[in-house]
């Protein structure tokens, strides 16, 4: 059987590429990445959210392909169910499907006002009063998950595909410095400095590709 292979796009850029990429390592699961440029027509629509829906990242393993990110969580989560992917208790693995879904599906003007770049810093950055709802949001449901699961990760000691589909927020909070209570600045800090997103930031840092319509000037 061939080796598992995951097709990305931009590190710097892309959030769905990311989380893809998070939880094929919380899987454990041994693959090669394949990186489409971003002059890639689609792979640009899918960047400026401009494309009715994702195909990347696209996961490629024992004959299976899957494109959607939730998809893939769930896949891994099936296929190795000893990573711990959704935590072992039934009403803790719906919380965690719950608040995964919600950003697998919601938060739009979040990902629009700040859109994912993690090369640049924008200190003081004013957020448009569309995105502040979002980031509110966000940020209780991180409260509730530390509180209740005791962190350090949004389910417990153990990062989830809670903490790979929210990773990329984190990233968005520390560009755009968003202002942010402690308890939520630190679990935000904690996730920066998480191995594998200190890995993929690094990586995308060495990226020569830029995409103008989403590097934010003031």
């Amino acid at each position: 059987m061939a080796k598992a292979q995951l097709t990305i796009s931009s590190r710097n850029y892309s959030s769905w590429s990311l989380r893809g990429w998070l939880l094929c390592r919380l899987a454990g699961l041994d693959f090669d990445e394949v990186q489409v440029s971003i002059d890639d027509p689609d792979a640009r629509a899918e960047l400026l959210l401009l494309s009715p829906s994702f195909l990347v990242p696209c996961l490629t393993d024992e004959g299976v392909t899957i494109w959607d990110t939730w998809s893939i969580a769930e896949y891994l989560a099936e296929r190795f169910p000893q990573a711990g992917l959704l935590p072992a208790p039934v009403a803790a693995r719906a919380h965690c499907r719950s608040v995964s879904g919600e950003m697998h599906s919601g938060f739009h003007n979040l990902r629009s006002a700040l859109p994912l770049n993690l090369k640049n810093r924008f200190p003081g950055f004013k957020v448009w009063a569309g995105a502040q709802p979002d980031i509110d949001r966000i940020a209780a449901i991180w409260r509730d998950c530390l509180a209740t699961y005791g962190g350090p990760f949004l389910f417990g000691v153990r990062p989830t595909v809670a903490d790979a589909m929210y990773a990329p927020v984190c990233g968005r909070f520390t560009s755009y410095d968003v202002a942010l209570a402690p308890v939520e600045a630190g679990y935000c800090r904690a996730i920066m400095d998480w191995a594998p997103m200190r890995e993929w930031i690094a990586a995308a840092a060495r990226e020569p590709d830029e995409l103008d319509e989403l590097d934010v000037e003031f």
